[in-house]
């Protein structure tokens, strides 16, 4: 998780300092010589540009969950301060519920 963290903010980072193309992306060369080294520096594992692909890629699908959840539930809020899905738990074992027999269709 660490990793995760890291990565997340050096990503931010680089896009702050304007390092992404005009797709809003990075190249492989800035990801190699911007954020792996400092990754690197602080991580136990070594990781190389498939790695930070591979992360991204995590990154994608955990946003766009959270997105999904928050548009298909109206239930759902997010607590700008503890920066979390938060709601009742019957609200919560109701998604669950949904959830599961969607993704075993």
């Amino acid at each position: 998780m660490d990793d995760s963290n890291l990565s997340l903010g050096l990503l931010a980072e680089a896009m702050k300092n304007g390092l992404h193309d005009a797709n809003e992306s990075l190249s492989k060369v800035n990801v190699e010589n911007f954020i792996l080294p400092l990754l690197n520096a602080k991580s136990r594992l070594p990781k190389t540009y498939s790695n930070y692909l591979s992360r991204m890629k995590w990154f994608k699908n955990q946003y766009n969950k959270i997105n999904e959840l928050m548009h298909n539930n109206s239930s759902f809020c997010l607590d700008p301060i503890g920066k979390k899905v938060k709601d009742s738990d019957e609200v919560w074992e109701e998604y669950l519920k949904v959830s599961l027999v969607h993704d075993f269709q």
